[in-house]
């Protein structure tokens, strides 16, 4: 969430926030109200509980006659604290509502507006031709003995998909690159749990306007996640971190699934839009001041990845209305994709500031000379994909041969045992 004290001494600029994304400004009065009530009744409360604490004093020190009713007085102080008490707890409740409803403020110069008023930064690569009619990454997964949607939906339903042969090979030599990358960069990997608690489905902000794209299961009441971006958000909950030494820096690698809600007859052929892929995701705790340039640095390593694999893309800087509640700015790199001759989206990176964090309770000491009782600040939380599944589509499509073989990029060939080039099988 958003810090309190923003909202309630700089209103104005919480609106242009939720103005630029497409939300109304009226959100932002119906939590400085609900924050406004909260603190009253606390105040309300803390009256009556002192109140109660001095009148229970009278009552100890009082003579015997009196102490008949100063106990009856007391009696009805006591019912006064307890409905304080449950005053709180409705306002604290409505307030958390309230302000879960404001996204995160937009970093200045992120673009007003929807999903198609993004600003280009800049493009990378001219988009690939043939001098043949070129196949689709289906086909030629096909041809490749590579990826089998027709077994997928046999076994799982529509959205699904195997990979196999050198498909599988394929994904896992991208993912190993991308790992040897993070390693290389001082990311600590971690392979962490697809299901976790509401409560960081909700810390992590995916239980608001998109909650209809996870899956519940609603017996154990856990998520599966769509990112390891929210498990590795959790790995810290609760905690206070020691950044004196740097960022915390993390690689998640992950299976993910997606309801794919509302993307119906959408992206139907292929591996584009699935409800199951897999992801290396990096993510960062870090000081809310080094985010800005942490968040370059992702955008730099996830160029490097494509930029090696010989694909053509573009970077944009993504419009408020499209960020996700969470994100203060995102940059996508899209890959050139040519049988679609459009840019499609390989990755994402997000600067979340202390939203996250708020939410789950991680903090740091600013100042690590003031030893323990120093005081504490939310640490900013950065996510950034660095290879997943989709990237077999850019990558077959752009690569390809007039007899449906596919050219391996060089830097994937020792994870392919030296292989050169993909060959259709027979």
């Amino acid at each position: 969430m958003i810090d309190p004290v923003l909202l309630r001494e700089r209103p104005e600029l919480v609106k242009r926030s939720q103005v630029s994304r497409g939300e109304s400004p009226d959100t932002v009065d119906e939590a400085v109200a609900a924050d406004r009530d909260r603190r009253a009744a606390i105040t309300a409360f803390e009256e009556l509980r002192a109140a109660q604490n001095a009148h229970g004093k009278r009552v100890a020190q009082a003579p015997k006659e009196e102490k008949a009713a100063l106990v009856a007085e007391a009696k009805a102080l006591s019912e006064q604290v307890k409905a304080a008490q449950h005053a709180v707890t409705v306002a604290e409740e409505a307030a958390d509502a309230a302000l879960g409803r404001i996204e995160n403020i937009v970093v200045d110069g992120v673009p007003a507006g929807g999903e198609a008023d993004f600003v280009t930064l800049r493009t990378h690569g001219e988009a690939p031709t043939f001098d043949f009619e070129a196949r689709d990454h289906l086909a030629l997964g096909e041809l490749l003995g590579a990826i089998d949607m027709e077994r997928g939906t046999k076994v799982s339903g529509s959205r699904f998909y195997f990979l196999t042969g050198i498909g599988a090979r394929l994904e896992l030599a991208i993912m190993t690159l991308a790992l040897d990358r993070a390693l290389q960069a001082g990311f600590t990997p971690l392979i962490p749990p697809t299901l976790v608690r509401p409560e960081v489905m909700r810390g992590t902000g995916f239980l608001g306007q998109h909650a209809d794209e996870i899956y519940h299961l609603e017996e154990d009441d856990l998520y599966l996640v769509g990112t390891s971006e929210v498990p590795l958000a959790g790995f810290h909950m609760g905690e206070i971190l020691d950044l004196g030494k740097g960022a915390k820096r993390y690689a998640g690698w992950s299976t993910c699934y997606r309801r794919e809600a509302g993307s119906y007859g959408k992206d139907t052929r292929g591996i584009i839009r699935v409800h199951q892929f897999n992801k290396l995701e990096m993510f960062v705790h870090t000081t809310p001041e080094d985010a800005e340039a942490e968040h370059l640095r992702l955008v730099a390593m996830q160029e490097g990845m494509l930029q090696d694999l010989g694909l053509s893309y573009r970077v944009i800087d993504v419009a408020a209305g499209d960020l996700g509640s969470s994100a203060a700015r995102k940059y996508d790199v899209e890959a050139w994709v040519p049988t679609q001759g459009a840019y499609r989206e390989l990755t994402s990176t997000s600067n979340c500031t202390t939203y996250q964090a708020r939410r789950l309770d991680i903090r740091y000491r600013p100042d690590v000379e003031a030893g323990e009782k120093s005081k504490t600040a939310f640490v900013a939380t950065l996510n950034g994909t660095l290879a997943t599944t989709r990237w077999i589509v850019a990558l077959l499509e752009t690569h390809q041969r007039a007899d449906g073989s596919v050219t391996v990029p060089e830097v994937l060939r020792p994870y392919l045992g030296g292989l050169e080039v993909m060959e259709p099988v027979e």
